[in-house]
């Protein structure tokens, strides 16, 4: 758990109560001064996990094939389903707290589903560990006609805004959409009871308040989007990947159902609920605040209802003498720094730009995960949850109040978001002017950027992947005939599409410390020939649909498979596991021969790739045989190893103490969990036999670099950088390992080496000047770790028996175009010895043999 100082003192509240008007009226609105913990807030999961992973490669096909079912829209409310029973599972770990275990959560749904005709529910997804997600609409009946009639609606407020906004239809019949995401962390499980409480009762109350809700509303539960996560106890799902971390690249197939929802629902207002946070801990954020949002509408919104939040949370009345819990807290009013909503990888802030203009994480107070899971009493626990399940219903239903009393200005201000995005309007920065009725406002909440007039993006193998990752996320692309692929920026998603494809910006001197990472840049880390231009092609240009074809296969003689990207690695190792006799060529591509053709055009059309015509005969090659890999790793990495089709065993110091059969890997991984000196004598010496019979060691971070010198692979030094450094930063490739890399890199504490032997050499060094291009980097208080000490400096070296990366080039499965480095350094370390004999480490840096 990351604790953040505050630089300057809490904001103060200017103004005891202001008057904000609406379409809907009048609504008066008291800021209350919180009294929070005078601590500053703590958030876990914001340093690197150095945990080594052990998700099973079943639960990466998994989240890598998964597609999420789209209902159909013009379907009419309810949709009921009778949801099949899971087995009872008396290990989940819900029931401890006195909270539904995942296996009860279908016969309560199909009970709820008959309490009337106001519940429905659809199966939405499934989890990595192969779980149903669930989602549940609350609102009055609708026939098929009056459903067409709502989608119409939506379509019409995304993609002609300045007509929606003149609709009498939309304002007197459009439905506001409201969305309650629940339990994304798996052990803050308290959100999917509170949901549970709340639709039950939504179901059978026959109030006007109720009536009135449902007749103008459409409530959406996601009632649990981490049901791995519940059952076991754990924060991540199944792969090991903290979803709350993963909305900008969707690696999982639950944030992929999010991603779904958001667009198809298109929520004006969504809660994530979360813990602990004592007290109750309710966004709008601290700075920085995303520069590609309309802010001054999220932060009208959000601040507005946030306060309706705090007050039905404090109403309980539970008190910090009474019951320990704090009054409630707002960042934006309360904190200095330190709970920002910069990167959109949070669930609010992802749909900050699909339209919700009010978005909020709720971190709900009593600690019952972790160490409080294990050491507290039952009942003390069970105490706690069910607090905690009030608290979450109360900010649920003061949520329902202000979503049906600013429902025509909640509506309005979605419409204008795509308004300014689709003509290509400046955004409006926030102030005392812009946002009337938010106390504190200062320059410091000042974040905007400018939008280029469109990107283009190559038609190549990284292309077609980041223009379909474009499409999914619902931003539009065009393109011509032939030529690039033209993402017009003047388009309702505009922000969205900016936080993708923009470089970011070096914040470093903005705060003092970050949340979570700073920077993300698909432009600079997919791989993808990216570039901003000032004026639109003036060629016709097309929407579509999906990329097209990078596939192709050269028509005669051998074919060459360039690898520089995660796709060809793949298409590589599928042909190596059919025993197709495919080589190395000098140049780091893989050659294969005319005769195996037909495998080659199935990869091709598989894995989106080119073959092309190899270089003539009498090219020095190297036999390549399939790659196994022992690897001690974070999830991301685990996920993104396999994600490039490599045979890959989840190692640890434990796994190695209990005793590993090293005949089963070809090369070593190392980048967490695995520490040299915790080893029984009888695992050292397996580990140190494996290591000196030409099995290579590829290694990142510190830990890798450790495990390195230990074993006498490598002579070099590791520095590292400030622990919470983060973000995209220049490099210079110079070495066979980092041939075709991008020119960028991306670093969370970020390390470099010095001291280096005579027989190492540089594959890649940090840039001169300051190698930060965007993110948050400065040097430590206690130590020069900062931008500068690391410019110059090499940041990925290699030796006969290693490979160390200072760089995170497979961070979260993210940085897709840097995949392939540690692709070539895997197959390298793994050459050094083909199970017969010993091979030489060339000058090239690459195993030779000629044929």
């Amino acid at each position: 758990m990351r604790t953040i100082a505050r630089a300057v003192p809490p904001r103060p509240v200017l103004i005891a109560a202001v008057a904000l008007t609406t379409a809907a009226g009048s609504l008066l609105l008291s800021p209350r001064i919180a009294g929070a913990d005078p601590r500053p807030a703590t958030r876990e999961g914001s340093a690197p996990d150095r945990r080594a992973a052990r998700a099973p490669a079943a639960a990466a096909r998994r989240a890598l094939t998964a597609t999420v079912p789209r209902a159909d829209p013009h379907l009419g409310y309810p949709r009921r389903q009778v949801l099949s029973p899971d087995p009872a599972n008396p290990a989940d770990t819900s029931l401890k707290l006195g909270l539904t275990p995942y296996h009860a959560l279908a016969p309560r749904l199909n009970a709820l589903q008959q309490l009337g005709d106001r519940v429905s529910v659809e199966v939405a997804g499934v989890s990595a560990g192969g779980h149903r997600l669930y989602l549940v609409t609350v609102t009055a009946p609708e026939t098929a006609d009056q459903a067409t009639a709502q989608e119409r609606m939506r379509e019409l407020i995304e993609n002609a805004p300045v007509t929606a906004a003149k609709s009498p239809e939309i304002k007197a019949g459009y439905k506001t959409p409201v969305l309650f995401d629940n339990n994304i962390h798996g052990d803050e499980r308290e959100g999917t009871d509170a949901s549970l409480d709340l639709i039950s009762q939504l179901a059978t109350s026959n109030d006007a308040k109720t009536k009135d809700l449902l007749a103008h509303s459409r409530l959406y539960f996601n009632l649990t989007a981490n049901p791995d996560g519940r059952i076991a106890g754990t924060r991540a799902n199944a792969n090991g990947f903290d979803l709350n971390r993963d909305l900008i690249t969707t690696s999982q197939p639950e944030t992929r159902a999010i991603r779904a929802l958001t667009i198809d629902k298109q929520p004006a207002v969504l809660l994530d609920l979360h813990g602990y946070v004592n007290g109750t801990l309710i966004e709008p954020t601290t700075p920085p605040h995303g520069e590609n949002y309309e802010y001054d509408l999220f932060l009208k919104n959000t601040y507005a209802n946030a306060l309706g939040m705090e007050s039905a949370v404090n109403g309980l009345g539970y008190t910090p003498a009474k019951d320990g819990v704090e009054p409630v807290q707002i960042p934006f009013r309360d904190q200095a720094e330190g709970w920002d909503d910069w990167p959109p990888v949070f669930t609010p802030q992802y749909a900050a730009f699909q339209g919700t203009v009010a978005a909020h994480t709720v971190e709900i107070p009593l600690q019952v995960n972790n160490a409080a899971y294990d050491t507290l009493p039952t009942a003390e626990l069970r105490r706690r949850a069910a607090i905690n399940v009030a608290v979450a219903g109360a900010a649920m239903r003061a949520t329902l109040d202000f979503a049906r009393s600013h429902r025509s200005s909640l509506i309005a201000d979605q419409i204008e978001m795509f308004r300014r995005g689709a003509a290509g309007a400046e955004q409006v920065p926030v102030s005392a002017r812009t946002v009337p009725g938010v106390p504190g406002i200062g320059p410091e909440d000042v974040y905007t950027t400018e939008f280029p007039r469109a990107y283009t993006i190559g038609a190549d193998t990284a292309g077609a992947r980041l223009v379909a990752h474009l499409i999914a996320n619902d931003v539009r692309v065009l393109r011509a005939a032939t030529g690039p692929y033209v993402v017009d920026m003047h388009q309702p998603k505009r922000g969205l599409a900016n936080a993708l494809l923009a470089d970011g910006r070096d914040i470093s001197g903005k705060v003092t410390a970050m949340y979570d990472i700073s920077a993300w840049s698909l432009s600079r880390l997919w791989g993808a020939t990216v570039k901003a231009v000032t004026v639109l092609p003036g060629t016709p240009l097309d929407a579509i649909t999906a990329p097209s074809p990078a596939a192709r296969v050269a028509p005669h003689g051998d074919l060459r498979l360039r690898l520089t990207d995660p796709a060809e690695f793949a298409a590589l190792n599928s042909l190596l596991r059919q025993g197709i006799p495919v080589r190395r060529a000098a140049d780091g591509s893989a050659i294969v021969p005319e005769s195996a053709r037909a495998k080659a055009t199935e990869a091709a059309g598989e894995y989106d790739v080119a073959f092309d015509a190899a270089p003539l005969t009498g090219t020095t090659t190297t036999a390549l045989h399939p790659v196994r890999v022992a690897a001690a790793v974070t999830a991301g990495e685990l996920f993104a190893l396999r994600e490039m089709g490599f045979d890959v065993t989840p190692v640890s110091t434990d796994i190695l103490n209990a005793g590993f059969d090293w005949s089963q890997a070809d090369v070593l991984f190392v980048s967490a969990g695995l520490d040299h000196g915790d080893l029984t004598p009888a695992a050292r010496t397996a580990l140190g036999t494996f290591l000196t019979t030409g099995h290579g060691l590829v290694g990142r971070g510190v830990t890798g670099a450790a495990l390195s010198s230990a074993a006498g692979l490598l002579t070099a030094t590791p520095v590292e950088g400030d622990e919470e450094a983060n973000g995209v930063v220049r490099v210079v490739n110079s070495g066979p390992v980092t041939l075709g890399a991008p020119d960028y890199g991306f670093v969370y504490a970020p390390v470099w080496f010095t001291e280096l032997g005579p027989a190492v050499r540089v594959e890649q060094s940090y840039a001169t000047g300051n190698p930060l291009l965007a993110g948050h980097w400065r040097a430590p208080d206690d130590g020069p770790g900062g931008p500068a000490a690391a410019a110059g400096r090499p940041s990925v070296v290699s030796g006969p028996r290693a490979v160390l990366f200072g760089t995170e080039p497979l961070f979260r499965d993210h940085p897709k175009g840097e995949l392939p480095q540690v692709g070539r350094a895997l197959f390298t370390m793994a050459h050094t010895y083909d199970g017969t004999r010993a091979r030489a480490h060339a000058s090239s840096g690459s195993v030779e043999e000629s044929r």
